[in-house]
């Protein structure tokens, strides 16, 4: 059987072509679900490999490659979006049309590319198939769902038994791989809220009802409850990202409305209904408190990343081989979310994180993923492309 380091060995042989693949997509990085200049470079790198979907309602890529002998399918996942952030890395592959590779998608894409390729190569050993996903839309945009709803998951003509993806962060030395079983990464979402009073004159808040006071004790009272009526092993992060209320132009007016914008963070589903239930409660008794109404909303959310303990083995054991020590078992989640928690939601599997820095930076104090100026470093591919590939043949091989 072809192990982990045969698969490196022979990746990085092609990672000169690798590095070129990546540094051509990060140059025409794309937004959302439409993405149609980066689907068109990756088909044109996989040309040939397997059977070729495409999505309906966005530039997604389903590629089916079938081994020789009969078995069930293995799905990979790359995303291939790209952040509203405007690039000041100084690369000169760097990107300029207002958008930017931030989170490493480029070298995603990339990595499927390379384990499309060792995959086809070898097909007469696989005893199944490998379908691999190029999915747009991961950035808040729920592109793994719509792939989901659109029947990619059968493509093979039945459902895959195990499902893999991976991530590459600027904040773990350049080669390091490392992941945990159960949750892996948050379920995250946004709630906004409205406070609705009536405006007037600043001299004389007594005969208008001011939206701004019972806001402020809002927020605060939200941070209070997450303290008293949550388990503290069970986490839940509220973040107030914006606050909106009356004129900076003029100081002697109480506006009509207030309202505030915060991101929320869960790693249970327990703690989304509960949050979902409480959080409401809480701000209507505040709004009608002060003689006020108020509306609140959540926007839709990811899943809680939920990691398969029997593929978070097979990690390992694939992980050790390529990079020895340089594995390393996360100890806890982090508070990102992730839409690959839709895939595994459905399909038992693994994420994984692999360091990326470039080894001129210090990854301690490098500027993280979705900064301006994050970098990653090419060398990374050929591992990449082969950690996926592994795992593939941990199941068909």
């Amino acid at each position: 059987m072809r192990t982990a380091k045969d698969l490196l060995e022979e990746a990085g042989k092609y990672s000169g072509i690798l590095t070129e693949i990546r540094r051509e997509l990060h140059q025409i990085p794309e937004f959302g679900l439409d993405l149609p200049k980066t689907q068109a470079r990756i088909l044109q790198s996989i040309e040939g490999l397997g059977e070729i979907t495409l999505g309906k309602n966005l530039n997604s890529i389903g590629l089916l490659i079938r081994g020789a002998k009969p078995g069930p399918t293995v799905l990979l996942r790359a995303d291939m979006d790209a952040l509203s952030v405007r690039e000041e890395t100084g690369l000169e592959f760097a990107s300029t049309n207002g958008f930017m590779h931030a989170c490493g998608h480029d070298l995603h894409m990339t990595a499927g590319i390379g384990a499309a390729h060792l995959l086809a190569t070898h097909r007469d050993e696989l005893s199944g198939n490998v379908l691999i996903w190029f999915q747009p839309g991961e950035e808040g945009h729920h592109g793994a769902d719509v792939m989901i709803e659109e029947g990619f998951l059968e493509l093979s003509g039945e459902r895959p038994i195990a499902a893999y993806g991976l991530h590459v962060f600027t904040s773990l030395p350049l080669g390091a791989i490392t992941t945990k079983p159960g949750p892996m990464m948050a379920s995250a979402g946004d709630m906004h809220v409205t406070f609705h009073g009536s405006g007037g004159h600043g001299s004389m808040p007594w005969l208008s009802k001011d939206p701004i006071s019972p806001m402020i004790e809002a927020i605060a009272a939200l941070q209070n409850m997450l303290n008293k009526r949550f388990d503290q092993f069970d986490p839940v992060i509220l973040n107030v990202g914006w606050i909106r209320a009356g004129d900076d132009a003029t100081t002697n007016v109480i506006a009509d409305s207030a309202s505030f914008g915060a991101t929320v963070r869960t790693f249970s589903e327990k703690n989304t209904k509960l949050l979902h239930e409480l959080a409401p409660k809480l701000i209507h008794s505040i709004a009608e408190g002060f003689g006020l109404t108020a509306e609140v909303s959540f926007g839709r959310a990811t899943k809680v990343l939920m990691n398969d303990p029997q593929a978070v083995e097979r990690v390992r054991k694939v992980a050790t081989e390529l990079v020895g020590q340089g594995y390393m078992d996360m100890p806890h989640p982090i508070a990102g979310g992730e839409d690959f928690a839709s895939i595994v939601d459905e399909v038992p599997g693994a994420f994984v994180f692999v360091g990326a820095c470039p080894p001129h930076i210090d990854h301690a104090t490098a500027p993280t993923n979705h900064s301006a100026k994050a970098m990653f470093d090419d060398s990374v591919l050929p591992l990449c492309a082969s950690l996926l590939a592994a795992l593939a043949y941990e199941h068909l091989g």
